[in-house]
């Protein structure tokens, strides 16, 4: 028997779920088809929520380590990674508890099975059911990626779900990459105790961003004991009785790293094997992503992909904007608009961390787009001096004429909060001028970036 649906998820993370979650507000018969062992998708159970249990843990203990500065004596401050471990478990297992409360609340058909397509508009479960919808959205999320490199096929390795887990603190561990995984918990392992090796093919660290920014983190990493290494070509990886040992060069010299363990954060592909895509008639593009347009339809147009399969960024609250935008496409809402790439926001949890939004130099000299851009530092200004977090800058993009704001960039203390004081204005297509009207409060973090307002409108009105 094959039952019938309106819209099928597959795939219960951010993506999947809010598309079933914004299908059923409009009246639709909706199931979700989660063939994982747990319910809550990657971000709850393996991204996001714990990494950053964690990192705040770790925060905590390194201003405690370092507190002389402040005036205060703190004799010894140390990690007890199973009370860390305990902490994080019971955080993680309360938002997955919500989740697949949400999702077994009656308002969805929830099939704990992997799904294959048979057909454009039938799914067979791996328990053998057969399932039809007028519309699907496929959000199957990603699983981390091992590229060809030269001996990590052969040589036991740890994925961020294993770093995730530990409940002891690592004698020493060599990380491979240099993306937002690797950077944040490599500066997590360092921070509970561990030897961390850092290995990046780039010149610099979180190549996606600037390098003057990278390069701020970079130096915090090393002043923190990292012994990080970039620009490198990895010769040779291999198991050793006692762990692992990497060969590489770096800047054309040849450098060996031994180390207990070995921790693969080389990026993440996303999950489109055993799909029956063909079937669906489903295309990828070049990347491996299942391709898809600006309303998050793929090549047949009943059928909606969104989240790290479908990408271009594997970032939660775009999955999030995508399922909700397809379900809504799906069923004819009107006066929809597509997602604003333009829009973009992005910010790393290391410290100091990184966030950015809109659009970036590099992306605007590459469109031969005129721009004004003026930075400030934190080591000049009063609340981040008191903080004794004097590293990176901030920064503001503007539209030379008038002053519109086209982006951002703050590499310094708690940039990932501060990045926010453009979300509005951005999206509602605000001016410095518009911004230096609104009262900033002293002494603040947030009223640094009056500074580079003040610069560029300078520039304009002088």
């Amino acid at each position: 028997m094959t039952k019938n649906y309106d819209f099928i998820a597959i795939g219960g993370g951010s993506a999947g779920f809010n598309a079933a979650r914004t299908a059923a507000d409009l009246g639709q018969k909706v199931a979700i088809v989660d063939g994982a062992s747990e319910l809550g998708g990657l971000c709850i159970l393996k991204g996001c929520m714990p990494s950053k249990t964690l990192l705040f843990s770790t925060e905590v203990l390194h201003l405690a380590q370092h507190a002389k500065p402040f005036g205060l004596n703190i004799p010894s401050a140390t990690a007890d990674m199973r009370k860390i471990h305990a902490r994080k478990r019971k955080i993680i297992g309360e938002f997955a508890d919500y989740r697949a409360k949400a999702m077994n609340s009656g308002r969805y058909d929830v099939y704990r099975a992997y799904a294959e397509f048979t057909d454009p508009h039938t799914l067979l479960l791996a328990d053998g059911q057969r399932l039809n919808a007028k519309r699907f959205i496929i959000s199957t999320g990603s699983h981390v990626s091992s590229p060809p490199v030269p001996g990590l096929a052969d040589t036991p390795f740890w994925t961020s779900d294993d770093v995730l887990d530990l409940d002891y603190i690592p004698a020493s561990v060599i990380v491979l990459g240099g993306g937002i995984v690797a950077c944040e918990l490599s500066q997590f392992l360092r921070r509970i105790g561990s030897r961390v090796v850092l290995i990046q093919r780039s010149k610099n660290i979180l190549k996606d961003h600037s390098p003057a920014a990278a390069e701020v983190v970079q130096d915090a990493f090393r002043a923190e004991g990292i012994d990080l290494h970039t620009n490198t070509k990895i010769e040779s990886i291999s198991a050793t009785a006692t762990g692992v040992t990497v060969k590489f060069l770096c800047d054309g010299r040849r450098v060996t790293r031994r180390a207990q363990h070995l921790f693969n954060a080389l990026g993440r592909s996303p999950n489109t094997d055993r799909l029956g895509l063909d079937k669906a008639g489903v295309k990828l593009t070049e990347e491996g992503r299942i391709a898809t347009n600006r309303w998050q339809q793929t090549s047949q147009p009943h059928i909606y992909a969104g989240g790290d399969v479908a990408g271009p960024f594997d970032i939660v609250h775009l999955a999030v904007a995508q399922g909700e935008l397809a379900a809504r496409h799906a069923f004819g809402v009107k006066g929809l608009k597509p997602i604003n790439h333009d829009h973009l926001l992005n910010v790393v949890f290391t410290d100091p961390a990184l966030a950015s939004i809109g659009r970036q130099e590099s992306e605007l000299k590459a469109a031969n787009i005129p721009f004004i851009v003026a930075t400030y530092p934190f080591d000049d200004h009063g609340k981040s001096i008191l903080m004794e977090a004097t590293r990176g800058y901030v920064k503001v993009i503007a539209e030379p004429q008038k002053g519109r704001i086209l982006g951002a960039e703050i590499v310094g203390p708690h940039a990932g909060e501060l990045i926010h004081c453009f979300s509005g204005p951005l999206t509602m297509k605000a001016t410095v001028f518009d911004l230096l009207k609104a009262p900033w409060y002293h002494p603040t973090l947030a009223e640094i970036l009056t500074y580079p307002l003040e610069e560029i409108a300078g520039q304009i009105s002088g």
